[in-house]
């Protein structure tokens, strides 16, 4: 199983931009899933997550201006960023609990995270 996050670059403040994280491997289902982020010098941070029954929890400071959607056809989980500000400028990583198939055919259930795609919001 792996997450690849892919969409991140550089945008001027008042920008946006769209992260996207796709999920491969023989799973049998997403359930939980979330966007972190991670500014230099800080801990990593909460974003917004979304239930497998699509409830969401967005952080103070990106409500109203960042939203998450799912394709579950795709395994796909997005980001859509806007009136993006510096303070937002981090690396942002995409995590999901997922139920996946061992090579015996069993079901297991485990947490991954997403190699972390990087967000520079700069004039």
């Amino acid at each position: 199983v792996q997450l690849q996050a892919s969409g991140g670059g550089l945008v001027q403040p008042g920008g946006s931009l769209r992260l996207s994280c796709a999920v491969s491997g023989r799973i049998f289902g997403i359930n939980a899933e979330g966007w972190y982020r991670q500014a230099p010098g800080k801990q990593r941070e909460l974003v917004v997550g979304i239930s497998s029954g699509g409830l969401t929890n967005y952080a103070d400071s990106v409500k109203g201006r960042f939203t998450i959607s799912r394709d579950n056809a795709k395994n796909t989980v997005y980001l859509q960023m806007s009136s993006l500000r510096p303070e937002d400028t981090a690396v942002y990583y995409c995590n999901a609990d997922i139920t996946y198939y061992t090579e015996y055919n069993h079901l297991r259930t485990r947490n991954y995270w997403g190699q972390g795609t990087q967000v520079t919001v700069s004039s």
